[in-house]
């Protein structure tokens, strides 16, 4: 079954009209508290029927207005001498009703959310940018984080549209700060990164990342958080952050020295070394690679049967192997974030910036 979204839930409201202002239904069917408001009179009986998704069940609802009546009813607020029968009977919709519902969504901009095989797929889709993460970009990843933890899928898989998994930083979000209050600015830009990476360091269940070409800057930082990293043979790793006036970011600057080693980290970090995918997979960043010309259709394969697993069983264990880390990694995001907070109007960073902008002119 698929979980909720804001949209379906505010159909829910909108669902029973009778004479009331407001009324509420309680049902033992999985649906409780439904709010409805608007009521319309419509004589003695009336019969409807919706279909709406709501809590973690797609319901048919038919309603049926007539007499007192046990069982399941709802009291007009207005008429506390009338009652009617409220009948909230689970349907069997098809998969492609139920698949729609959920991926249809169409209150974000830049990202994608598919929910399928028990597995919640989030997609970065601005191509025309290479997938890199504006500031809205990162609310929409962190949003979409913060739901899937908590509906029905197994795991959740992050992947890029197109030829590359994430270059990183959209650096028209430094431009940002220099139209506006600068403080201000990167106040809100820090927060807002911060909230993405603690999604990250708090989601409850395995998260898989599919990079399917280039990663680069907090594209490579923050698969030090995920839990598989799977990664086509085309992709490549990069962290530019010296060559920005930039700093690590994404407890990279601890997660990469466990995972890689120190020298290694620091080659890849502080002096901007490029890895490849066979690369990434040896330093352990990278779990396995796979010919690009079959990576979508031999990693889903694999993430099926991985999806037929316990839900709870693979959290529990996930939390197990993670939550030792947790303190120190909730520690060195804020670390990180205050460096670069200070560090964002610097003078070497904004020439760092001012030569970038002046070599991508001209290309």
């Amino acid at each position: 079954m698929w979980n909720t979204t804001e949209q379906s839930s505010r159909r829910a409201s909108q669902v029973i009209n009778r004479r009331a202002e407001q009324y509420q239904v309680t049902s033992g069917n999985g649906v409780s508290n439904v709010q409805a408001t608007r009521c319309k009179a419509a004589g003695r009986r009336v019969v409807e029927e919706q279909a709406w998704v709501t809590g973690t069940h797609v319901f048919a609802l038919c309603i049926e207005a007539k007499g007192y009546d046990s069982g399941k009813r709802a009291k007009c607020g207005n008429e506390p001498k009338t009652h009617i029968d409220v009948q909230l009977l689970p349907k069997l919709l098809s998969s492609e009703t139920i698949k729609n519902a959920r991926n249809s969504q169409s209150k974000y901009e830049n990202i994608q959310v598919f929910y399928k095989d028990n597995i919640t797929k989030i997609v970065i889709k601005r191509p025309e940018k290479k997938n890199a993460l504006s500031m809205e970009t990162y609310k929409e990843i962190a949003n979409a984080l913060e739901e899937s933890g908590k509906d029905d899928s197994v795991f959740t898989v992050l992947t890029g549209y197109g030829d590359y998994f994430s270059s990183g930083n959209d650096l028209n979000n430094v431009l940002r700060r220099v139209t506006g209050n600068l403080d201000d600015m990167v106040k809100e830009s820090i927060s807002t990164v911060r909230n993405f990476v603690c999604n990250f360091i708090d989601f409850p269940k395995p998260l898989v990342a599919m990079v399917n070409g280039p990663a680069i800057g907090i594209g490579t930082t923050i698969l030090g958080l995920c839990d598989l990293v799977y990664a086509s043979d085309r992709a490549t790793f990069n962290t530019p952050f010296s060559k920005l006036g930039q700093h690590p970011e994404a407890c990279s600057s601890y997660t990469f020295p466990r995972i890689m080693g120190s020298s290694k980290a620091t080659e890849v970090l502080l002096f901007n070394k490029t890895l490849t995918a066979r690369e990434a997979c040896n330093l352990g960043l990278v779990t396995e690679v796979f010919p690009d010309s079959t990576f979508q259709q031999e990693v889903w394969a694999r993430l099926k049967s991985y999806a037929t697993n316990p839900k709870t069983c693979l959290a529990l264990s996930k939390q197990l192997v993670r939550n030792v880390d947790k303190e120190r990694l909730h520690a060195v995001c804020e670390e990180e974030m205050e460096l670069l907070s200070k560090r964002a109007n610097s003078e070497d960073a904004l020439i760092a910036i001012q030569q970038f902008f002046s070599r991508k002119s001209k290309m």
